[in-house]
């Protein structure tokens, strides 16, 4: 065996073995991770099992996309295919410097080589041997470097080709948003022309039902005008006293209507008084929705209210039916859309004794809140300002402006955007006028949105609290719930 000194291992570094180039640019900081197997064969180093490979990361983007792309909406899948876009870019940047990095092995490994040819000209014997097995395996590493090489143009054609497909599809979403968004456009235009005929529909109704009080004396009119011509060419002057006398006729029925319904209540608060015990008490209020009824003393001698039971009950105008209101148990009420045609009556039971006090008539609806309700009826989801007063049947300290929703299928109540409650009208649900309090009764209602929370909200107007009840059980009853105060569903027969 040959002894080799250490001047002429010095001597071999320096003049047998070139220098690398400077400008060759290496795509990592280490040399790649080999290993020698059986037979010098060239063995991978097993890489880590969490990094994916460029094949696997696009077939799973691409399934991924594929399974989305029936469950996205248009502009998602816009937005998807340009990710997608973008990220098959990358992976061709990423192939494009793996190309390059490739290209600059081989140009390292083809230098390596010459400088193995170089060196084992120079030695002999086992160092010779060792030589040729160094060339052999940078020989094995140049003909895998090849072979990855292939795989690498063969990755590249596919990123080529599904970035094309991404390119395309992106264009395709595109349009498509385009299209929807023309569409919309268009249905928002017709959606608007239909309100807008609506509203002169409405209009319209509203100047027929004006004018339709009015047809039936302009026909009289016209018709006494035409009597008064055809009377006048035989005796002028009895028609002109006729139509003055027709004339005063009119306005003594006028008047006579008007004290008769005065006769009528007189007749009826009379009649109560006789009924009752003494007349120690009485009604105050208007008897139409929207106001509140009080239980006032009239008399000295009339015991406190405090110290008397008050319960207020409904009487069907029909049969007569005699049905208690469940909580009316102060001496003010609110009539609520419930009791639009009925008769209130009022209990006071104090001492052993009993007073009873009606209303002259049925409670008379609201003018115009019917047509009110009606418009918004048409609406999916209607909101009213409210502030709570009481959650839970304790007093509510905060008078911040909450938002009620009243939708077709459910309700809701929010502040700003926290969502406080919320939901679908069910038979555990609950809504009517709050019965009882102070003169702000008439515009606060209760809702039991479900068992265990309740609330009690103030709106801004009676006629905001009462549309929102009607609407709210105009809904429920769409959904065949009935929509009640407590203990009111059994006397509505459901």
């Amino acid at each position: 065996m040959t002894r080799v000194s250490r001047d002429f291992g010095d001597t071999m570094q320096k003049e047998a073995v070139p220098a690398v180039s400077a400008d060759v640019i290496f795509a990592s900081s280490r040399f790649p991770n080999y290993k020698i197997g059986a037979n010098n064969q060239i063995i991978d180093a097993k890489e880590d099992p969490k990094v994916l490979t460029m094949k696997e990361v696009v077939a799973r983007e691409t399934a991924l996309l594929l399974e989305q792309q029936k469950r996205l909406s248009v502009r998602d899948l816009a937005s998807k295919f340009e990710k997608g876009l973008a990220a098959a870019a990358k992976l061709s940047e990423e192939a494009r410097l793996r190309e390059a990095a490739s290209l600059e092995k081989h140009v390292l490994l083809k230098k390596l080589r010459d400088a193995l040819e170089s060196l084992k000209g120079r030695v002999a014997g086992r160092n010779k041997d060792d030589v040729e097995d160094a060339i052999a395996m940078v020989e094995a590493l140049a003909v895998q470097l090849t072979q990855r090489e292939g795989e690498l143009i063969q990755e590249k054609a596919e990123v080529k080709k599904l970035a094309n497909f991404l390119k395309q599809a992106s264009e395709d979403a595109k349009r498509l948003v385009d299209e929807e968004r023309a569409f919309a456009r268009a249905e928002i235009e017709d959606a608007r022309a239909a309100v807008q005929r609506v509203e002169e529909a409405l209009q319209e109704q509203e100047q027929m039902s004006r004018a339709s009080g009015k047809q039936d004396l302009e026909e009289l009119m016209k018709e006494v005008q035409e009597a008064r011509r055809i009377k006048m060419l035989h005796q002028p002057s009895k028609v002109m006293d006729m139509e003055h006398e027709l004339r005063a006729l009119r306005i003594q029925l006028a008047e006579k209507s008007k004290h008769s319904i005065l006769l009528q209540k007189e007749l009826a608060r009379s009649k109560r008084v006789e009924e009752s015990l003494s007349h120690v008490y009485e009604l105050d209020g208007a008897e139409t929705l929207g106001s509140y009824l009080r239980i006032k003393p009239c008399s000295d001698i009339a015991p406190e209210l405090s110290k008397c039971s008050i319960q207020w009950y409904r009487i069907s105008s029909e049969g007569g039916k005699k049905e208690p209101i469940s909580g009316a148990s102060k001496s003010v009420y609110a009539p609520e859309p419930f009791d639009v045609g009925r008769i209130l009556q009022a209990e006071i039971n104090f001492s052993g004794q009993q007073i009873i006090l009606s209303t002259a008539g049925a409670i008379d609806p609201a003018p115009g809140l019917g047509n009110y309700v009606e418009a918004l009826v048409r609406k999916h989801d209607v909101e009213f300002n409210v502030v709570v007063t009481q959650m839970n049947g304790a007093d509510h300290p905060s008078e911040s402006i909450h938002v009620l929703h009243v939708g077709k299928m459910r309700m809701k109540l929010c502040k700003g955007k926290t969502t406080i409650a919320k939901e679908y009208y069910s038979t555990s649900m609950q809504l009517c006028g709050v019965r009882g309090g102070g003169n702000a009764a008439a515009q606060a209602l209760f809702w039991q949105a479900k068992k265990g929370f309740s609330v009690v909200l103030a709106f801004e107007s009676e006629r905001e609290r009462n549309a929102a009840i009607m609407l709210a059980r105009r809904f429920a009853f769409d959904c065949n719930i009935m929509l009640a105060g407590p203990d009111d569903r059994a006397s509505l027969g459901t």
